[in-house]
């Protein structure tokens, strides 16, 4: 940490963050509720993870302690979360993860992470519109409306744009330009018509369950194939443990994938500037939301593994095939249509919460300053998210994505790394700030989520670490060509970590 103007750890203080926000060219409108942001937490959870994630990781890796997998990606979901609050409670300043270490660690981390932060909502934001593309055409087809081949997108034979994606990015791109509370009440819609269908899931498929399909409940270990070179964990290769699929580690194993069902609670964090009281209403937010998520999760996956032995699931639809295997094919529509329509929130909140990221960077002066005024009339970042809505539109409509998924969860991952670290050095520096919410057991709580984190991400590929450290090779040499010498914070404008440290 630095008060020196010219250093890449120099801090931003609290209080500077918090006088940025009432600029009035660069202010965002306060309009959300805790049940708003709820509402966020669980749109953007509940998405392809519980609809396909389930059966491809219960076939592949845990048979039906999948509910296990779940419980412990929660449980690491959770540490990162108490950090997570504390945070946007005290710090109630767009830019989540951002935001914080700029704060606490430095300019440079700060820039680290909100490079990092952009590729991860990017990405994340053109897989799901890829993924709800896919759903949309499957109930076009059984309505008997056929895509050409042509306009299907990459992963169809034949395909080469990906018509539907696009226009999705695009209309989302629209809807938050207008304002963030019309995106809330769309997601609250939206929210409700998924959490029906995932009750709807869990309600009837109590009644298909046969018990004998529970067992084994641990299936017995079994080597991982197909681990070799840089497809393999970063785990093996260093330390030449092989994770398993099924038994005890297996669980773990299932974890690092079911993790990227979970991704999402962290963009309620990016709201944090536009929420009417921060204070009470972020804590609430992130944790429940994930609670939420959590308790439907470990119930689907028992109800599915329950109701086909999980040897016999589905990879690509396991929660509709389900339902088709127990002879019940119109759950299974309804379950596609449920996917499609929620997929659609994930998308525009990933996207909200990636143009908020660019949106602070832009007006700290890490990035151009141009891209931090707000609409005159909507109050919104309208210049980054018109500019980052096209881009991803266009991957979205261009590229199969399939590949870079993981690097989404990579991510997510080191943000909770840095998130948790954050808490801990800002507690050491400035003990004295107001913090309504507060992690329990600092450093504690952090120092296990920090733990947590590194160990999924040891479990995904070396190939995933290769392509992640080289996007932030190319984002470290922005910050130093761009970045360092446009800082507000080394020009001048609002320096220092403390009120009493400030230079004059």
């Amino acid at each position: 940490m630095s008060t020196d103007r010219n250093s890449p750890f120099r801090t931003k203080s609290v209080e500077q963050s918090i006088r940025d926000t009432e600029e009035p060219e660069h202010a965002l409108r306060k309009s959300l509720s805790s049940w708003d942001l709820m509402v966020f937490g669980v749109g953007v959870i509940i998405g392809t993870g519980i609809f396909v994630l389930t059966g491809k990781v219960a076939k592949e890796n845990a048979g039906p302690a999948t509910a296990l997998a779940f419980v412990a990606a929660g449980i690491v979901c959770g540490l990162a979360a108490l950090c997570y609050a504390e945070f946007a409670s005290t710090v109630p300043v767009a830019g989540s993860a951002y935001t914080f270490s700029y704060a606490s660690i430095g300019e440079l981390p700060a820039w680290i992470i909100g490079w990092d932060l952009v590729l991860e909502f990017a990405l994340g934001t053109a897989v799901v519109a890829v993924g709800w593309s896919g759903y949309v055409r499957s109930l076009m087809d059984n309505a008997g409306i056929h895509l050409p081949a042509a306009l299907s997108g990459p992963d169809v034979p034949g395909g080469t744009f990906d018509l539907l994606a696009f226009l999705l990015v695009l209309v989302l791109t629209v809807v938050l330009v207008i304002g963030v509370k019309l995106s809330a009440r769309i997601t609250a819609i939206v929210v409700a018509i998924k959490v029906t269908v995932v009750l709807i899931v869990i309600i009837a498929g109590l009644f298909f369950i046969t018990g004998s399909n529970y067992k084994p409940f641990i299936p017995e270990a079994v080597p991982q194939e197909g681990g070799a070179g840089f497809d393999a964990p970063l785990v093996q290769l260093l330390f030449g443990y092989e994770p398993t699929n099924f038994g005890v580690m297996g669980i773990f194993t299932a974890a690092s994938v079911v993790f990227f069902a979970f991704i999402g609670f962290d963009v309620v964090a990016t709201a944090a500037e536009e929420t009417k009281m921060p204070q009470r209403d972020m804590p609430r937010g992130i944790l429940g939301s994930l609670l939420i998520c959590t308790v439907l999760y470990v119930a689907v996956s028992l109800v599915v593994t329950g109701m086909q032995h999980y040897t016999e699931l589905s990879v690509s639809a396991p929660l509709a095939d389900a339902f088709k295997s127990a002879g019940h094919p119109v759950y299974g529509g309804i379950i596609s249509f449920g996917a499609a329509v929620g997929l659609t929130t994930v998308c525009m909140i990933l996207l909200l919460g990636q143009t908020r990221v660019f949106f602070a960077m832009s007006r700290d002066g890490l990035l151009p300053r141009f891209f931090s005024r707000t609409h005159p009339r909507f109050r919104t970042p309208y210049r980054p998210t018109i500019l980052l809505g096209v881009i991803i539109a266009v991957v979205a409509g261009f590229t199969s994505i399939n590949e870079l998924a993981t690097l989404v969860n990579i991510g997510t991952l080191f943000a909770f790394v840095v998130v948790a670290l954050g808490v801990i050095i800002l507690r050491r520096t400035r003990p004295d700030l107001h913090r309504s919410f507060r992690t329990p057991w600092v450093p504690f709580v952090p120092i296990l989520s920090i733990a947590a984190s590194v160990w999924l991400m040891l479990n995904l590929p070396a190939e995933t670490w290769l392509r992640f450290v080289v996007w932030m090779v190319i984002g470290i040499a922005v910050y130093f060509l761009y970045g360092r010498k446009h800082s507000r914070l080394g020009l001048g404008e609002g320096v220092g970590l403390h009120p009493h440290h400030e230079e004059r």
